[in-house]
């Protein structure tokens, strides 16, 4: 994930919207699509330093298939290390989750599973944001993830078998 929406969805907004970029001193008049200009995306394109800004006029925070496409681009570029010591490793960018796709509700159950404090009356873009945060700092184990992953499936089955009536035995 990314920080952007995934896909060639419709789940465009009104179709009066442009997008919310001034483009080189010039506003973007491309149709708005469902990527938001978070926080994330913003430290994205001043450390790239694209020369892009948001229009304080707008009263939206979509960004056109353009512009999203564009940046995703720039941070998939891999960045080259300044110390010696970290010469050896190869630094590839690790991907960013795309909260933004999930649902309000989905969004406080998270913040209300991990606990993480934050102010009341947040919009989708501030929540969504601010959890980014969070996930980042959660330690992961990719071979643990994985092996619990295979066993929860051998052992669970798939859900949608079991509403079938093939049970996991007759699957293995």
């Amino acid at each position: 994930m990314n920080g952007f929406s995934t896909g060639e969805e419709d789940s465009r907004g009104p179709p009066d919207q442009i997008c919310c970029l001034i483009d080189n001193g010039e506003r973007c008049t491309k149709a708005a699509g469902n990527a938001s200009y978070s926080k994330g995306i913003q430290k994205t394109v001043t450390q790239r330093r694209l020369n892009l800004s948001l229009d304080n006029t707008a009263r939206h925070i979509y960004i056109c298939d353009y512009h999203k496409k564009m940046i995703q681009f720039v941070r998939t570029k891999r960045r080259r290390k300044d110390s010696e010591e970290d010469s050896n490793e190869t630094d590839t960018d690790i991907p960013e989750v795309d909260l933004f796709n999930l649902q309000v509700n989905t969004l406080r159950r998270y913040k209300r599973h991990y606990k993480v404090p934050m102010r009341p009356g947040l919009n989708k873009a501030q929540l969504a944001d601010n959890l980014m945060k969070h996930f980042k700092t959660i330690p992961v184990k990719a071979t643990d993830v994985v092996t619990y992953f295979i066993y929860t499936v051998k052992i669970n089955g798939n859900k949608l078998d079991q509403k079938n009536g093939i049970n996991s035995a007759d699957t293995t």
